[in-house]
């Protein structure tokens, strides 16, 4: 993976997500070869994230979906994002994870695997030290 220090206007949006991770790496490589969606997708350790708007903590609780500096969202809002920038059927599945209610539960679901991705198949020991850092942020 390059190392992207300077991103372009037209390189917008934006994916970041934890390049240390397993399991986050082979989310990412399945969305690229299934979904194939129309944006950057970047792990964030190897990007300018101040001149993106977005900070390491927020990047090592959540995927970043930017859509400009200082314009981002996160969790299932994010997954839901890149989804509607994909090909069919992805763009729907998109759109129905922020029906009201849908949103609600597909966050939460995301908090659950975040909290527990060094739990899952292709998990690295970063993923645990990731999972540490967020909680003892959360909890400071």
């Amino acid at each position: 993976m390059a190392i992207v220090t300077r991103l372009e206007p037209d390189t917008f949006p934006v994916l970041l997500f934890d390049g240390d991770c397993g399991f986050c790496t082979a989310s990412v490589q399945w969305l690229e070869r299934w979904v194939r969606p129309s944006a950057t997708i970047v792990a964030w350790q190897f990007t300018d994230l101040a001149g993106l708007g977005v900070d390491v903590h927020e990047c090592q609780a959540s995927i970043q979906w930017v859509t400009a500096p200082g314009r981002s969202t996160s969790q299932a809002v994010a997954a839901a994002a890149v989804l509607r920038t994909g090909r069919a059927p992805w763009p729907a599945v998109g759109r129905a994870l922020m029906v009201p209610g849908i949103r609600q539960v597909a966050n939460a679901g995301y908090r659950l695997i975040a909290a527990n991705r060094y739990r899952l198949p292709g998990a690295t020991p970063a993923c645990r030290a990731a999972t540490l850092r967020t909680s003892a942020n959360a909890a400071a």
